[in-house]
Order: structure tokens, then sequence, then C-alpha cells
């Protein structure tokens, strides 16, 4: 019931500022506090039932900052995503925290903070993650350090130390996530990570990133999980183009006992022993707010293994699609958008067994943004 009530309380502020039409909810004596957010009225057509129909949400956050001094700054945010598609009687899990973290801003450019946030990888991978629906496909959240985890503590310097401007350094320590309120597919040892990029001023950026974290004994030897090995790595490498509206990107990772594929209510799931990860975007940004796209995402895992079933499977793709659209931006504050999404996935045996859906799917939804 309190729970209700807080997210009850949340919400009201949150509609009575976008109806303000102002994001800066507070700004008083060093202090700051801005409200973001967004509504989106999703749809999904599919001939899978359960990728088809109503998959409306909302998602809203806040960012906060305080000066401490004039060379330190604390700062937090929170971020909460709540669905739309569900009967008010439903008892299913319907809402969750996506960030949750706080820190310290130093001298300007290096920063250091601690909570649930993106995976050191992510620097990489944001590259190729720009489609509005079906993007970033080749990695997962709750994975390691590939998108958003817990536990994570994070230092980041945008000018290398200030040795040179551009050039940005991350270094990222994960704690251990395990016990019995996860289930092997979201645990994970400690582990670190670290990620290096650099912005020009033609418009080129490149980013290359690394991780190595402990597996443990639970992802090792529990019935049905592939993958075998006391350690999980994962490196990658990207370069995108952005300028004069056009936005071109290419990201690379190989990964050895981290990539994970079905669920435990499947009986081929777990991690890949070795896979390789390609994700490719191109988009066009035309003066009257249309952005169309075109996009490309495999992950291919090597030496699976075998499955609940005594099914052994060598190489097998885990992600494989094409995705084109458009977004159309009547404004900052209002967008809609078509994402298609040509699934060129095999229905084989181990995408059966493993639940991986092999159908088409056309996303169509009308944004508010604030």
């Amino acid at each position: 019931m309190m729970k209700t009530k807080i997210i009850a309380l949340l919400v009201s502020s949150l509609l009575m500022s976008a109806t303000a039409g102002a994001a800066e909810i507070y700004n008083k004596d060093g202090n700051k506090l801005d409200l973001y957010g967004f509504v989106d009225g999703l749809h999904y057509f599919s001939s899978d039932s359960s990728k088809n129909g109503d998959m409306s949400y909302m998602r809203f956050g806040f960012k906060g900052q305080t000066q401490i001094n004039d060379n330190l700054t604390g700062f937090g945010r929170w971020e909460y995503q709540v669905q739309g598609n569900q009967t008010e009687s439903s008892t299913s899990s319907n809402a969750w925290t996506r960030y949750a973290y706080a820190g310290l801003r130093f001298y300007g450019n290096n920063s250091f903070d601690y909570g649930r946030n993106t995976g050191i990888l992510y620097d990489a991978e944001s590259y190729t993650d720009m489609q509005p629906e079906f993007d970033g496909s080749s990695y997962s959240n709750d994975n390691f350090v590939f998108k958003r985890a817990n536990g994570l503590a994070t230092y980041r310097t945008t000018d290398f130390f200030g040795l040179v401007d551009g050039l940005k350094f991350a270094a990222q320590y994960q704690g251990e996530n395990g016990g019995d309120s996860r289930n092997v597919l979201t645990q994970n040892g400690d582990g670190y990570g670290s990620s290096l990029s650099y912005d020009t001023d033609i418009g080129v950026s490149i980013a290359g990133a690394f991780f190595n974290s402990n597996r443990l004994d639970t992802q090792n030897n529990a019935a049905g999980i592939m993958g075998n090995g006391k350690k999980a790595e994962g490196y990658t490498g990207a370069i995108k183009y952005n300028a004069n509206n056009l936005y071109l990107a290419a990201m690379y990772t190989q990964a050895y006992n981290a990539i994970k594929f079905g669920s435990t209510s499947s009986t081929a799931y777990g991690y890949a022993n070795e896979s390789e990860s390609v994700e490719l975007y191109a988009g066009y940004t035309f003066e009257n707010g249309l952005v169309p796209f075109v996009a490309y995402n495999q992950t291919r895992g090597n030496d699976l293994g075998t499955d609940k079933k005594g099914n052994t499977y060598d190489a097998q793709d885990l992600v494989k699609f094409v995705d084109f659209g458009f977004t159309y931006n009547f404004n900052k504050n209002m967008q809609t958008y078509v994402d298609y999404k040509v699934n060129l996935l095999n229905d084989n045996t181990f995408t059966k067994n493993a639940k991986i859906s092999t159908d088409n799917i056309a996303a169509v939804a009308i944004k508010y943004m604030w």
C-alpha cells in the first residue's frame, strides 16, 4: 500500500510538472533537481502472440545535483518504468527501477558514482543502440556489465586526466550479485572493466571496452546452463560518424562465457562458451524532423553444448535481424515512429527449445516527452 501511494505521488508530481512545461522543478542555492521522462503509446504487430498487441508504457526519473564547493559537486539519478498494458488488478511485475545511483564530480571533468547504472561495455555499444524500439539487442540488462546492472562503482574522466580534450577514460568495478533472489541468468561474481573513447572534431568517434568477471558456482553447476568457466570476459570496439545530419555506426564484440540466451523456463538456456556480436546502424535527420534508419544486429554463439533434453548445439545464431523504419519529430516534446524488425533467425530445434522468437515484429508508436 505504501509503495502504491509513493508511486501515485510521484506520478502526480510528474504530470503537474509536464503540464507546466518545465523539466526543472528546483534550482536554488547550488541545489538543482530536474524531472524527465516520456509516455509511449506503443503497439506491436506480430504472428508471435507474445509479441503482439498493446505494449504502452511510461518512463520517468529525476536528476539532481548539489554544489558542495568550487571543485566538488554531488549528483544522483533515479529512473523508473511503469507498464501501461496491464489491468488495474494485475499482480504481475509491471514496474521496475532502471537507474539508481549517486556520486561526486570533482575538478570539472572527473566523476565517481555507485549504484544501479550502465555497464562499462555499453560505452562502445551505445554507438549503435539507436533504433527507437528494437535497438541494442546483442546486449542484455543484468548480464554482467553489458548493459544496466547493479552494484557498479564507476570512475570517469572526460579529458583523460586533463591531458587530452575529447579522450574519455572509465574504470568500473561490479560487486557480486547472487543469492536466492536472483536466477542464474542475472547473477554475477566480482568483476572489473574499463573503456576508452575519443571524439574528433570532424564527427568521428571511436570506443573500446573490456570486462573480466567471476562466474558463480550456481552458474557453472545449474542444470541446463551452457558455458563453463570460472571467468566471464568481453571485448568490444565501435566507431561512429555523426555530422551533417548523417549518423553511421558499427560495433563488434567478442565474449566468453558471458552472453546469455533463453530463460530458466526453457530447456536450452544459459551462456555461450564463445560468442560474436555485430551491430550496424545508419540514419539521416531531415530538417522537417523525419529520421529514416536501417540497422542490422547479430549475435552468434559457438560451442554451446548440450541442453536439458540432451540436444547438442555447436554454433547457433542467438540474435539476427534487419531493422528499418523512421522517427518523425513534431517538436522536441512529441514524436511518432515505425520500427520494423525482419527476423532472420531459423525456426529450428534450438530456437524452439530456447524459446527465442523467430517472427517479424512491427512497432508503431506515438510518444510524448518532457
